[in-house]
């Protein structure tokens, strides 16, 4: 290190010049053993001779790298003479400050890309939920306000019963093959969802044929 240079603790590698000048000459002895590629960093402040750090000091950067011996990469010495360097002010080069509607524009863009790709899968899956809870309403009203279900003969209840049973379970069956050979979600949520309501129907069936006949049934 030459006049004015300061070694600098907490990185051997590393050192400061504050000497005044616009001319240095900085020494690298190459290490004896091949210890890959080495990179370079220099930093430079124009300053305005305040003696602290404000928006007038114009900031400096430049990076390059030696490669290591028998790399395919091959540096021109010629290109190692001119370097294009980074040249702002302090905030610029080493505050790492995200704008935060930069932020929020990356968010939605992502929010977007996820809906383009997905787009299908929320709505048919936000459209079942809507179903079944409208279905639960339904029951609650029902049986809430409406006096419950009505009746069912037995004779009428047994064989949809039976119907609606084997559907049912030829749906459920369906609907697991599609889950364990892994087919499209598509036709996964329509099996799941003809099942559920096949079930439902059956549950109507029993809870019919169980609900105590009023007068017009009786006529």
């Amino acid at each position: 290190a030459g006049e004015g240079s300061i070694q600098v603790a907490e990185e051997p590698g590393a050192v400061s010049q504050g000497s005044v000048g616009n001319d240095w000459t900085i020494t690298w002895t190459a290490p004896a053993e091949d210890i890959g590629p080495v990179r370079f960093q220099l930093v430079g402040n124009a300053v305005d001779g305040n003696g602290a750090p404000n928006a007038n000091d114009a900031w400096n950067v430049l990076s390059f790298m030696i490669s290591e011996p028998g790399s395919t990469v091959a540096d021109d010495v010629n290109d190692r003479d001119l370097r294009t360097i980074s040249v702002g002010d302090y905030e610029s080069l080493f505050v790492a400050e995200e704008d935060p509607a930069a932020l929020e524009a990356e968010e939605q863009a992502k929010l977007a890309e996820s809906f383009f790709e997905n787009g299908n899968v929320y709505y048919w899956a936000t459209l079942s939920i809507f179903i079944v809870g409208a279905v639960v309403q339904g029951e609650f009203y029902e049986r809430r306000f409406g006096g419950g279900p009505n009746h069912l003969d037995r004779r009428l209840a047994v064989p949809q019963g039976i119907r609606r049973g084997l559907l049912a379970a030829g749906l459920g069956l369906g609907f697991a093959w599609s889950v364990d050979s892994g087919q499209p979600w598509g036709y996964a949520l329509l099996l799941g969802m003809t099942t559920l309501w096949a079930a439902y129907g059956v549950y109507r069936t029993v809870v019919q044929a169980r609900a105590d006949p009023v007068a017009k049934d009786l006529v």
